[in-house]
């Protein structure tokens, strides 16, 4: 049994699920909710999925909600957004241990499948990871072969640049379609009451994303095509001309591309896949140096296209780009031309690339020497196989093993989250030196008087007050009340750590 990671982060490792030649049909829709918008320090409070066919039909569900980890200090933005108040807090009747266990054993047993949820890729994915990570399992559980992974809000940012009446949208000051899921759900006629708890915004990206397959039935497969990195890859490797959907300052824009040549069309360091806008006159660019090549890449507009490989990136037919501006006023022999000049001339795609590279190691030489904490070194360095392959043994021992395991473990930040892990589930177990060393460590972040990195009891504090003079000012008698419940047990961790 093993996943194998394919996101250009990672090769292989072991753990639970069997490979699956079969064709992937089903979809795991999913959302979490967390105790702060830090990925790196903050935690899973709840999480939902639902489990659909090709055709969106469900096939199963569940919600699990759990306590917050000991130690953590959490942040109020993010309670009152999820509705999460002391009580869910202190007494759900799960422990952010076991929430993680059972969430690991559903979808091992929902795979192989296509996990996806609405904005997942640059939050709720990095979450589960790096949540897992810290917890002694597998990081990549949602995108390692045979899974892979999308993300709704690619999907519905994709089909709203192709047809702007694919979905109903609120405009904003700035005259842009509003991509938020309540937003979205609410005009387009879905209930959005119970929006930010996690199964009802798995329900309503179900709905969305129905809405955007039966009015697209024909691109609908086509945005799936690229749930993974070796599958975007696969596209763009083969394809002279393609498509490109891309977002940014607010707007959903289609990019008529063509890649590089195929043997030097992925980026050196980071893996993603690289293209021209055809937009540009290319012929001045072919016979340019390496550093006449770094300066034209600094310019604006942009020459060269970035397809996010490993982040679901929406790459379609040349046909809909052509008809996109400002392609649809070039001649379209010109555009023809372009393309094969881009796509045939291994030497400027070559220096291209070597160009990448160099900007990559000059800028990695320019990054911060700060010391990088266990919690956030996930991509930094990767946990030895045999590792990996004892988590399944850890997590089933007893809690008096798992302390004795530990010793087995080569990477020294395994044996850190195991020692807390321990000190939280079952602090009993720990000899007094190693349970007085774990909580001295808690105690000294979250009293610290410095900015953190993770959430202290000073921020805390400083926030909350800074948001009790917004809602008196609004008059909001409960968001008040909700802020002082919070308040006294933040108290209540502050004064069980200042004795540490």
């Amino acid at each position: 049994f093993f996943f194998q990671a394919e996101d250009g982060i990672r090769d292989t490792s072991v753990t639970g699920v069997q490979t699956c030649a079969l064709p992937i049909l089903n979809l795991v829709i999913w959302d979490i909710e967390s105790s702060n918008a830090n990925t790196d320090f903050g935690s899973i409070i709840e999480i939902g999925g639902i489990l659909v066919d090709e055709n969106l039909k469900e096939k199963d569900r569940f919600n699990l909600r759990c306590r917050l980890p000991e130690g953590e200090i959490p942040q109020a933005m993010a309670l009152i957004v999820n509705k999460t108040g002391v009580d869910m807090l202190t007494k759900a009747n799960l422990s952010h241990y076991q929430m993680l266990s059972e969430v690991e054993k559903i979808f091992k047993k929902w795979s192989p499948a296509i996990f996806l949820g609405w904005s997942n890729i640059g939050f709720d994915d990095e979450m589960i990871r790096k949540e897992f990570f810290k917890g002694i399992r597998y990081p990549y559980i949602t995108n390692a072969s045979p899974n892979k992974r999308h993300d709704g809000l690619n999907i519905a940012r994709g089909a709203y640049a192709i047809d702007p009446t694919v979905l109903e949208t609120e405009t904003n000051e700035k005259g842009n379609a509003v991509m938020k899921l309540e937003s979205l759900a609410r005009m387009n006629g879905f209930e959005s009451g119970g929006a930010h708890s996690a199964l009802f915004d798995a329900e309503l990206t179900v709905k969305v994303l129905g809405l955007i397959k039966n009015n697209q039935k024909d691109t609908w497969n086509s945005f799936l095509k690229t749930s993974s990195r070796v599958d975007a890859e696969t596209i763009f490797k083969k394809e002279k001309i393609i498509t490109l959907n891309e977002y940014f300052y607010g707007k959903s824009r289609l990019y008529l591309c063509a890649p590089l040549h195929p043997k030097y069309c992925v980026h050196p360091v980071y893996q993603w896949g690289q293209a021209v806008d055809l937009r540009v006159d290319v012929e001045p660019l072919l016979n340019l140096s390496v550093n006449e090549i770094k300066v034209e890449l600094k310019k604006t507009p942009k020459f060269l296209r970035t397809i996010r490989s490993n982040k679901a990136p929406i790459i379609l037919d040349e046909s809909y780009g052509i008809k996109a501006e400002p392609y649809n006023a070039m001649d379209k022999e010109l555009i023809y031309k372009r393309a094969k000049l881009v796509r045939e001339n291994e030497k400027f795609s070559e220096t291209v690339i070597t160009a990448l590279r160099e900007i990559a190691e000059e800028k990695e030489q320019t990054k911060s020497q700060e010391d990088i904490l266990a919690e956030e070194s996930i991509y930094q360095k990767f946990t030895p196989n045999k590792d990996t392959a004892l988590f399944p043994k850890w997590h089933s021992a007893s809690w008096k093993d798992k302390l004795v395991m530990l010793d087995k473990f080569e990477d020294e930040r395994l044996i850190g989250f195991g020692k807390k892990i321990i000190y939280q589930e079952s602090p009993e177990t720990l000899p007094k030196d190693i349970y007085d060393e774990v909580k001295r460590e808690i105690a000294k972040r979250i009293l610290s008087d410095k900015k953190e990195k993770w959430w202290t009891c000073k921020e805390f504090y400083f926030e909350c007050d800074n948001l009790r003079e917004k809602y008196s000012n609004e008059n909001d008698e409960s968001k008040l009340i909700f802020l002082d419940e919070l308040n006294e047990f933040v108290m209540s961790i502050q004064k069980k750590y200042e004795s540490a």
